[in-house]
């Protein structure tokens, strides 16, 4: 240990709230033209109209876009549909049409000239989703889906890529809430038993609870069969799910068990500002994907409590939240994800989970997005990210927060919290923050990484759409208590750092050990250790340099050596 006690902020540092970055930005990127489009045997296009193998479709071109005008607004929290299942959206929340300062993305602009293209058995479809991609078939284009593709000299496909716009409208996602059609409808208030539920059509829930107060135990629902049109309006709105809460209801559900065998088969969905889905000692099992366990959208409310979730499918979190977020708590339980872009818990929303498994067998654990949170209390996370979903050069990580510009979450400071449990990364960096501002609170957790970073705060290269290149970094307050961590930390120099450690809190690890980059900050307080396994530079340091132990390394501040 160093005998000198001395108090460093050579520099002052920049909060996590006030350094600008592409989510607080006020120009305006033009339109560009990705390099897929400059290559001329690339062609964008709109679905009109599918014949067989047969597609009909309207050329055009995709524009990268990303708009800002100081802070954005909030978006107000969609108030449910009508009977039919259609409303139109409420002001200030059109997803085609953004208002000026909100999130931008990528959009497809409408030529003049159509197209008509055979797919053949030789073709290679590939769906695109928010997080992942995977091989898809023909089924998996509809009507208003925008499609890259490539054909040959016969107007054969030889590839078609499924396109996520990252806009508000992603794949064409309607401008209206659209919830689809129902098997099974209640509104009126009951109490019902040991009842089942089944469902096969297209866009059709197995069972919906409509406006009413309604008490259900021990019933199945099966949502067997039923294809969904819009992908985006079963992630909004519910359409496609197992059992759909909507329009106010309040639904009490205890012994349950849900199983759905189709894409968008959101196990149990709760949507809409009013609506309380309260759900205990239940079994929901999903498979394909987008098929989340529990979903939260719109503003709606979620309650569970000892649930077993397991979900198979991409873009298929088993604690999931979408558009609008809302409020979700869960107590106790096992949720389980197997596929890619798959966390544990995916959130646009305020996610509280105590004494919970948390496992992501093919997926980071965890993922916040905008201005959203996660709390976590007493439980045991696990992520295994396997690797990058589109891009080679994406990070690989347990916990990620970031912003994607998609417009689905505000923009704001994002929060994750954690007392007691444990997180076990299996690959790549334990957290990841990119494009957002965030706070990040641990106590008293026991982390095991899987590779000697901690933590990675850096921008992107813009290709998914989360921000601008080279002004897309994060902005991180790290506050840890009565923690031990190990590890390396990196802030790359488009970012900041506040580390704050307190209460008996012990790091052994190095901050930016190829040198100094982004704004750091460090402060420590007496009862708080760090050692240093490399050498590290940080921007400003709060605290007494007794409390760090070079261990034959140097600390530097602003450039000078002070350890």
């Amino acid at each position: 240990m160093l005998g000198v006690a001395a108090t460093l902020a050579t520099s002052p540092f920049v909060g996590c709230s006030s350094k600008s970055n592409n989510t607080n930005s006020n120009s305006v990127e033009s339109s560009e033209i990705s390099e897929d489009e400059a290559n001329s045997d690339s062609v964008y296009a709109k679905v009109q109209s599918i014949d067989g193998n047969s597609i009909t479709a309207i050329k055009g071109q995709l524009n990268t876009s990303v708009e800002g005008n100081g802070a954005p607004p909030e978006k107000p929290a969609d108030n449910g549909s009508t009977t039919d299942g259609t409303q139109p959206q409420p002001d200030g929340n059109a997803p085609a049409d953004m208002p000026s300062g909100s999130p931008g993305g990528s959009s497809f602009e409408e030529g003049t000239d159509t197209i008509t293209f055979t797919v053949t058995d030789d073709t290679t479809i590939t769906v695109e989703f928010l997080q992942g991609s995977q091989e898809g078939t023909i089924d998996d284009i509809a009507v208003n889906s925008i499609l890259q593709l490539t054909l040959d000299d016969n107007n054969n496909a030889t590839s078609i890529v499924v396109k996520n716009l990252q806009s508000g409208s992603g794949f064409g996602g309607s401008s209206t809430v659209t919830n689809g059609t129902s098997a099974n409808t209640i509104d009126s208030d009951s109490e019902i038993s040991d009842e089942k539920y089944t469902s096969t059509g297209d866009d059709e829930n197995a069972l919906r609870v409509d406006g009413a107060t309604v008490s259900l135990d021990g019933i199945t629902v099966e949502k067997t069969g039923g294809e969904s049109s819009n992908t985006e309006n079963g992630d909004f709105y519910g359409q496609n799910a197992g059992l759909l809460a909507l329009n106010g209801a309040t639904v009490t559900i205890k012994n349950a068990t849900v199983n759905t065998t189709a894409v968008n088969g959101n196990g149990v969905f709760s949507y809409g500002e009013g609506t309380t889905v309260n759900i205990s000692d239940s079994t929901i099992r999903t498979t394909k994907n987008n098929s989340g366990g529990i979903q939260t959208t719109g503003g709606a409310t979620m309650n569970a409590t000892n649930l077993d979730i397991q979900t198979e499918g991409n873009s298929a979190a088993a604690i999931r939240s979408d558009r609008g977020g809302g409020n979700v708590n869960v107590t106790g339980g096992s949720y389980v994800t197997n596929g890619t872009g798959s966390p544990a818990i995916y959130s646009t929303a305020n996610i509280v989970v105590s004494d919970a498994t948390l496992t992501a067998n093919n997926s980071e654990a965890v993922v916040v997005e905008g201005k959203n949170s996660v709390s976590l209390t007493n439980c045991n996370l696990t992520g295994n990210m396997a690797g990058t979903y589109q891009d080679g050069e994406e990070n690989i990580h347990c916990v990620m927060i970031y912003q994607s510009m998609s417009g689905d979450a505000a923009m704001g400071d994002a929060t994750f919290t954690m007392n007691g449990g444990s997180i076990t990364s299996k690959n790549g960096d334990l957290f990841y923050v990119t494009n957002t501002n965030c706070d990040i609170t641990l106590s008293d957790v026991a982390l095991t990484l899987a590779n000697d970073n901690l933590l990675t705060v850096a921008g992107n290269n813009s290709s998914r759409g989360w921000g601008t290149e080279g002004s897309n970094g994060g902005n991180v307050n790290f506050t840890s208590e009565s923690q031990t961590m190990e590890g390396n930390i990196t802030c790359d120099s488009i970012s900041t750092l506040n580390l704050t450690m307190k209460n008996v809190t012990n790091f052994k690890g190095t901050i930016n050990t190829s040198g100094a980059a982004g704004t750091v900050s460090v402060t420590i307080d007496a009862d708080s250790t760090w050692t240093l396994t490399g050498d590290s530079y940080v921007t400003s340091f709060d605290g007494d340099l007794t409390s760090v132990n070079t261990n034959g390394y140097h600390l530097y501040v602003n450039g000078e050596k002070v350890a």
